[in-house]
């Protein structure tokens, strides 16, 4: 920094200027109560300054305008981003195409060998039912497969109930099936954790949340078309758990905690984790409970 001597004394001593100007700053506080420039501060740091130098009261009033510009020009700046250019929204195409990237890029990661097209981009998962060990002798022994099928990346979910060892009788109440978070059999169905809410909904809005299955003598045969659940993407449900409860879902009208969360629907009875299969199973399932669907068709005309 270029100094200049003062004209009072033989020689220049811009350190001691310097100290006498800075040794003693006010508070925040005393700046607030007093107002800025603080007057009484001013004069006391012009009184210190003129002890080291007759020059320093020029100085000061340099330093003094020096600051107010530079306060000036700060407030003088936009605040970032205020002047940034108004983005267009993206296109539905966009979106489409971005979410069919993403899409690919957890399947490539997640299950590699999904990603083929030897079905026509059809995939393909299956759970193998097995009942909860911890079941009481009497309660219902229910096997089977839930079967899923989805297009690749774009199609809806569709799924197979296929499930027998219920009671024969056609009285018995509704069977509730969901999604459960966790594939985790290490302590039968109740390590499956709770329902699989990725987004944080109440009940009945969870993605797995399949709603009630009424047997008839003794077995389940449904086709379930267009399910909110995914086997594509962060929010797959491959890994995860299908678990049949001993009870009917009230599909949140239970005016309970317990209703928004499960549905009321009581102990579990069986469990399954999901894993990708070929196609051969449901080619297999799908004829019985497509005639099914059929007949009921035409006992209802």
């Amino acid at each position: 920094m270029k100094t200049f001597p003062c004209p009072c004394c033989l020689q220049p001593s811009p350190v001691l200027h310097f100290q006498a100007l800075t040794q003693a700053h006010p508070s925040l506080q005393q700046l607030g109560a007093e107002g800025w420039p603080h007057s009484a501060w001013w004069e006391q740091r012009r009184g210190a300054a003129t002890e080291a130098s007759c020059g320093d009261r020029e100085r000061l009033s340099v330093a003094r305008m020096l600051l107010l510009l530079s306060l000036l020009a700060g407030l003088a700046l936009p605040a970032p981003g205020i002047a940034a250019e108004e983005e267009t929204e993206p296109s539905r195409e966009t979106l489409q195409d971005i979410q069919k990237k993403v899409n690919d890029l957890w399947q490539n990661l997640l299950y590699p060998l999904t990603a083929g097209n030897e079905t026509g981009g059809m995939t393909y998962a299956a759970c193998e039912m097995q009942p909860s060990p911890k079941l009481d002798a009497e309660k219902p022994q229910v096997t089977g497969q839930v079967l899923f099928r989805q297009h690749y990346p774009q199609g809806r979910l569709e799924a197979i109930f296929h499930l027998e060892g219920f009671p024969l009788n056609d009285d018995q109440p509704g069977r509730a099936i969901h999604i459960h978070e966790l594939g985790d059999l290490s302590s039968g169905c109740d390590s499956t954790g709770g329902h699989y809410n990725p987004f944080r909904v109440n009940h009945p809005r969870h993605p797995g949340d399949f709603g009630n299955f009424s047997p008839k003598d003794g077995k389940i045969r449904k086709f379930k078309p267009n399910l909110f659940a995914t086997l594509f993407g962060p929010y797959s449900i491959l890994g995860r758990s299908v678990v049949i409860h001993e009870q009917e879902d009230d599909m949140g009208k239970g005016n309970n905690k317990a209703s928004l969360e499960n549905g009321n629907a009581g102990k579990r009875l069986a469990c399954c984790v999901i894993g990708v299969c070929s196609g051969s199973l449901w080619e297999e399932k799908l004829p019985e409970v497509a005639d099914k669907k059929k007949r009921l068709l035409r006992t209802r005309l």
